[in-house]
């Protein structure tokens, strides 16, 4: 087995050291790396069913590598999952209340961890959106205007 070296801090540490929050730039970067790493589980049909600041590291060069996929499957034909999989807080709803879920679980998740940041809150509550078939996939994240400007606060109506 190979793997890649990571930092020793993760998402999660690197929040804490900055009092709760990091600024919008470094959040829009690191959202926008998860999100490509997200849609690039989704198109080899992978769900991560345990995404969350732990789990989200860096390299040297300040890469953002999605790790522990301990808890991750394969999407099958039907398109759906079952099981109640994944941290607590970061689970989404249809997982928790044990219904059938597919990939959008993952943003869901990414959404939560999002929630750092107060500028994304239209990215957020796309993201987080209770009504599965509304929720934004991750590709449709990857083009929503907070993530493309690189974090800058925009006007959304």
């Amino acid at each position: 087995m190979v793997m890649e070296l990571c930092e020793q801090y993760t998402l999660y540490d690197r929040i804490n050291k900055s009092n709760g929050g990091l600024c919008e730039g470094k959040s829009a970067s690191i959202m926008k790396q998860l999100l490509n790493a997200i849609a690039h589980c989704h198109r080899l049909n992978i769900v991560h069913r345990d995404i969350k600041p732990d789990n989200i590291l860096f390299d040297s060069r300040n890469r953002v590598k999605l790790a522990d996929f301990g808890s991750a499957d394969w999407l099958g034909e039907e398109r759906t999952m079952s099981g109640v999989v994944g941290t607590p807080y970061y689970v989404a709803p249809e997982v928790v209340m044990g219904r059938e879920y597919n990939e959008k679980s993952d943003v869901w998740s990414a959404g939560v961890v999002l929630s750092v940041s107060a500028a994304a809150k239209d990215l957020m509550r796309k993201m987080i959106c209770r009504d599965v078939s509304r929720r934004f996939s991750a590709e449709q994240a990857l083009r929503h205007p907070w993530i493309v400007n690189g974090g800058e606060t925009i006007s959304v109506d």
